[in-house]
């Protein structure tokens, strides 16, 4: 890099190093530590007994969100056409109360690690949700992968499967917190030198699983200009679906997630955007959510990290932070690569798990009864 890099740059080097030598090192691979579940899953989820009024699933709500305001209140919305009144309740006690659809306000409630709503239609089934970022300082991108709607009408259970940035930087409160919320397994997708230069902080008793998306330690420099930043961005979400060794650590991350055994489950790389970002993906388009709720998830990544990436960006010059912020950057193109690189590849997603991640029917049965509920 330049001489004029600051400490800044040193840090978002863990982001762009990895990806600018493991375009030229298509070939090289890394064995991939033993990451398969030791256990099948107990079984499918617990259901409530669905209503006969409501057609395919009980759950009638077609959209549903938890979002924790600044000031310590709740913003809860919801759509579900087939109802006519819907209650909010926080444990016993009922909080809100509205329509088919409604934006409500919940104020006034005690101090929780994470606050759960449940949702009860006057028919159908209730829904349970919670706003999906754990709101940790030192972990800003930590946030809980479900509470997305699938296409056949069924829902990601929330509070089992998380994405996340590095936990290496976590601090003891924000460790304490993960602790108290029985994370169970933390999946680390870095390199092993990346895994040496910042070890995780795990929660006590919690298992570790290395899962090398990049494949053996790789070295580089960040491009030139803009323009090289965005292609190499847009090669290394190629290299996320085609890779050796990408293939197996996405592997054993759906077949880890598809275990009941290892939940409450965090799966991180440097950033939380790229590795994360397309292991996310493929998740949640493997449980049935559609694509445009996908990007949402993915570019959201912008969001809960815009005021770090912000401040990297200010201690640049001009020159260097242009270079710098497709680096950082979630961007709509970058997804979409990996997804046209699947189709290129495999030809379809469905191809792309049983061929390219080489999971089976079962494996893919045990995922869905795992992570969703309807």
């Amino acid at each position: 890099m330049d001489s004029n890099s600051s400490a800044a740059v040193q840090a978002a080097r863990h982001i762009a190093i990895s990806f600018v030598a493991a375009v030229s090192a298509v070939g090289l691979t890394a064995p991939l530590a033993s990451a398969q579940p030791r256990t099948a899953p107990a079984g499918a989820p617990a259901r409530h007994a669905p209503q006969a009024s409501l057609a395919a699933h009980g759950i009638p709500f077609t959209d549903a969100k938890v979002t924790q305001q600044t000031d310590g209140s709740f913003t809860v919305t919801w759509k579900a056409p087939a109802v006519g009144s819907v209650t909010v309740y926080v444990g016993d006690k009922a909080v809100a109360h509205g329509g088919p659809e409604a934006n409500v306000t919940v104020r006034g409630l005690p101090a929780a690690d994470r606050q759960w709503f449940r949702l009860v239609p006057d028919q159908g089934d209730p829904l349970t949700l919670a706003d999906r970022s754990l709101h940790l300082p030192s972990a800003p991108n930590f946030r809980d992968a479900g509470g997305y709607r699938t296409t056949d009408g069924r829902w990601v259970k929330m509070g089992v499967l998380y994405r996340s940035n590095g936990l290496h930087a976590l601090s003891d409160a924000d460790l304490a917190k993960l602790q108290r919320l029985g994370i169970r397994t933390d999946v680390d997708l870095r390199m092993p030198g990346e895994r040496a230069e910042g070890p995780d902080r795990v929660p006590a008793g919690a298992r570790y699983i290395a899962a090398n998306v990049l494949g053996q330690d790789i070295k580089g420099d960040l491009p030139a200009t803009a323009a090289a930043s965005e292609q190499m961005m847009a090669d290394t979400y190629r290299l996320l679906v085609s890779k050796p060794s990408a293939l197996d650590a996405y592997r054993s991350l759906v077949l880890l997630a598809g275990s009941s055994d290892f939940s409450p489950l965090v799966y991180h790389c440097e950033g939380g955007k790229d590795r994360t970002g397309w292991g996310n993906a493929a998740l949640l388009t493997a449980l049935g959510v559609d694509r445009d709720t996908v990007m949402r998830d993915y570019l959201a990544t912008n969001d809960y990290l815009a005021a770090r990436n912000a401040a990297t960006l200010a201690e640049q010059t001009p020159e260097m932070a242009a270079r710098l912020k497709p680096v950082l950057d979630a961007r709509v193109t970058y997804l979409n690569t990996a997804f046209d690189e699947v189709t290129a590849r495999f030809g379809s997603f469905d191809a792309y798990l049983r061929d390219g991640l080489g999971l089976n029917k079962q494996d893919l049965e045990r995922l869905r009864e795992t992570l969703l509920v309807d």
